[in-house]
């Protein structure tokens, strides 16, 4: 009897601690290395960063990528559906190709369509010569990542209504829908931090005129307001002023809830015993901000900016696709989106929805890199 007790009760086994194995030099980390570590583990945050990696690489890169430029279009590609790109040709390789194509008429609705003459090829070329642009606007060159051989088209993403090529516009487009957002982000980080700041560190009438102030502004629908800010522009303005006036006013707004976090942060850190101790040492205000009360809540300030981002995207989004916000010759996702308000346009042409799907892709993007930061700067996580 006591063999088989014996046999039964076994020695328990400790398992070390999770802290313990952690060791002095996780305790000894920066807040960013903790940071940066716990993002590592965020399988999602990272995917979200690859692939907004890709779509600003895409936007730097967009005029040797795109093969066609902001004045190129053609009546006679109007609507056209998105080119096939193809290996084969009467049953042999022949490398990548394009058919050429022909007006034709669809029998059932009698518009005029675009379809491919598959009596007709056209090579694709690598690093082919193109229309002149640019780098950084420091050496001009007229090489692009691809085109197709003499009278040939490539159209990847298909065209729109004034056969413009969607896949080239798409990634110009890129370049005011990724930049205007991170500007506007930046001008109201700075408007927030510095007006929290004020707010939250000397209180009183200060801070209760400031919430005031911004209570007013919130009060006011987003949406409406911009329109009424972007309707104010005069008309005739050139490309580089529209850019700059549509931050600005997408800049205005959004401070404000930058501005309330900052504030609740200096309320609850203002009181701590190393800010009384740089008070009584005679450290002016603004040197305590800087150096003593900024630093402890920065990384709650890059996810509040990181999530700010996506809503500013849908904001000139919705302007531009309003007729508010950037103008042709210019272009934006939301410019492009402009066809799709007319529901024959989806029906007829789907390809037309293209830079609505890029706009998603980089709004969810910016959204689940935001959710990776608040995970990884959580102290109690």
């Amino acid at each position: 009897m006591l063999k088989t007790m014996t046999g039964l009760i076994r020695p328990r086994r400790f398992e070390r601690d999770p802290l313990e194995e952690r060791g002095d030099a996780y305790y000894a980390a920066s807040q960013w290395r903790l940071m940066a570590r716990e993002l590592r583990a965020h399988r999602l945050a990272q995917i979200s960063l690859l692939v907004l990696g890709l779509f600003y690489l895409g936007a730097l890169l967009a005029p040797f990528l795109a093969p066609y430029g902001l004045e190129s279009y053609d009546s006679a590609y109007v609507n056209a559906p998105p080119t096939g790109i193809h290996l084969f040709h009467d049953g042999r390789f022949v490398g990548p190709f394009v058919y050429g194509m022909e007006s034709d008429r669809d029998p059932e609705t009698l518009r005029q369509i675009v379809v491919p003459d598959e009596s007709v090829t056209h090579p694709i070329r690598l690093l082919a010569e193109g229309r002149e642009w640019r780098f950084l606007g420091l050496f001009e060159t007229n090489l692009h990542l691809f085109a197709a051989a003499g009278d040939g088209r490539v159209f990847l993403l298909g065209t729109d209504g004034m056969g413009r090529d969607l896949f080239s516009w798409i990634l110009l487009g890129s370049q005011v829908s990724l930049s205007v957002p991170l500007v506007g982000v930046a001008i109201s980080f700075v408007l927030g931090l510095v007006i929290g700041s004020i707010s939250g560190y000397f209180g009183g009438r200060t801070d209760f005129v400031i919430q005031r102030i911004i209570e007013i502004l919130r009060s006011f629908p987003t949406l409406p307001l911009w329109m009424a800010l972007s309707a104010a522009i005069p008309s005739g303005v050139s490309v580089v002023q529209m850019f700059l006036l549509i931050t600005i006013i997408m800049a205005f707004i959004e401070w404000t809830s930058l501005a309330r976090v900052v504030r609740s942060q200096f309320v609850s850190l203002k009181n701590e015993d190393y800010v009384m101790a740089a008070r009584i040492s005679g450290v002016g205000a603004m040197r305590i901000i800087a150096t003593h009360l900024v630093p402890g809540f920065m990384s709650y300030l890059v996810v509040a900016t990181t999530l700010a981002v996506p809503a500013m995207i849908l904001g000139e989004t919705a302007l531009s696709f309003l007729g508010l916000g950037m103008q042709p010759p210019a272009t934006s996702w939301g410019v492009l989106l402009q066809e799709a308000q007319q529901v024959a346009n989806i029906a007829f042409y789907p390809w037309k929805l293209f830079p609505l799907v890029a706009v998603i892709v980089t709004v969810l993007a910016f959204n689940f890199l935001g959710d990776g930061l608040r995970d990884a700067a959580d102290p109690h996580k």
